[in-house]
């Protein structure tokens, strides 16, 4: 397995060209500015940024030519945006009540045991709800698979070949954060599955989507909290990590309870945080260096291999 690198957001403190150059290697650098949607192409910071490497996979607009020009394939891609809107709104619903579950078990004044064990099945059931969901999802990608438009589709065909021939010229994969949403889109769309000896870089909504659960997360929206709820699976890349830019500013760090529901919910992960300034470059297994700060199942933000000081703050 070659080098993956996890990075912060990029807007105040821009890291990710000094990681690309750190990495020794020559050539292009593949880049995926998706998320910036209708700005993917404004990427001339960018190209500052990565010495002038940068081929841009201009995935978003590979996805709305498609969407204009293959009539059989925009309404597959429509009737499955649909049914994902659907379904959405279906796993809020069930998850919504799961976790209110599990907060008022919190909330429980009874013996410390009962407390504990009714707990741990109140989480355990709020897992299965998000196991349903995925479920879900496979199920409807296979639909859309079922339908023939994919694979009927010349210019979908012809995109994804330019796609991997540039992949398998780069010497990096850029992934840019943005809309996480329209990044895994059009990541499965066209088939970015980098090689293992394949650097990747990925920062923000980026880090997402090359994990292998795409989590959503907002604890500061107008409404007040947000549930955190899967949206959908990533490129795999970094296995056993929920990644999750911008947590001082989107999560409520000092509410330990919340933060101890959402780390044991995804106790087969480690719920990384990655914030201005982060850089988690991940093992040749995928093992997480130390100093990478975490969510500990105690709802305490703590950071791996370092001896927690007293007093310390989120």
């Amino acid at each position: 397995m070659s080098s993956t690198t996890l990075l912060g957001p990029q807007r105040f403190l821009t890291t990710a060209g000094s990681v690309v150059r750190g990495l020794g290697s020559e050539g292009p650098v593949a880049a995926v500015t998706a998320g910036w949607e209708e700005r993917e192409g404004d990427d001339t910071e960018l190209q500052e940024v990565m010495d002038g490497r940068v081929v841009n996979l201009r995935l978003h607009e590979r996805m709305m030519s498609l969407l204009a020009q293959d009539a059989p394939f925009a309404t597959a891609a429509i009737t499955l945006r649909d049914a994902m809107d659907d379904l959405a709104g279906v796993y809020s619903i069930r998850l919504h009540h799961g976790l209110e579950g599990v907060y008022a078990v919190h909330r429980s004044t009874a013996r410390a045991d009962i407390v504990a064990s009714a707990l741990a099945e109140a989480v355990r059931l709020v897992q299965e709800v998000d196991r349903w969901y995925l479920r879900a999802v496979d199920q409807l990608h296979d639909e859309l698979a079922a339908t023939g438009a994919l694979d009927d589709s010349g210019a979908l065909q012809q995109h994804r070949g330019e796609v991997a021939e540039t992949l398998s010229a780069a010497s990096v994969l850029a992934i840019a954060g943005g809309h996480v949403g329209v990044l895994g889109r059009v990541l499965r769309l066209f088939e970015v599955a980098p090689p293992p000896e394949l650097p990747v870089v990925a920062w923000s909504g980026g880090a997402m989507a090359v994990t292998a659960r795409v989590v959503l997360f907002h604890d500061h929206t107008p409404t007040g909290f947000s549930d955190a709820g899967i949206w959908d699976r990533g490129l795999g890349r970094a296995t056993g990590i929920i990644a999750l830019p911008h947590a001082r500013r989107r999560l409520r760090l000092d509410d330990r309870v919340r933060m101890s529901v959402l780390a044991g919910r995804f106790g087969d992960a480690t719920c990384v945080l990655l914030d201005d300034g982060t850089r988690v470059a991940l093992g040749a297994d995928g093992a997480l260096p130390a100093g990478t700060r975490v969510l500990a199942t105690d709802g305490t933000v703590t950071a791996l291999g370092v001896p927690t000081q007293p007093g310390a703050k989120p």
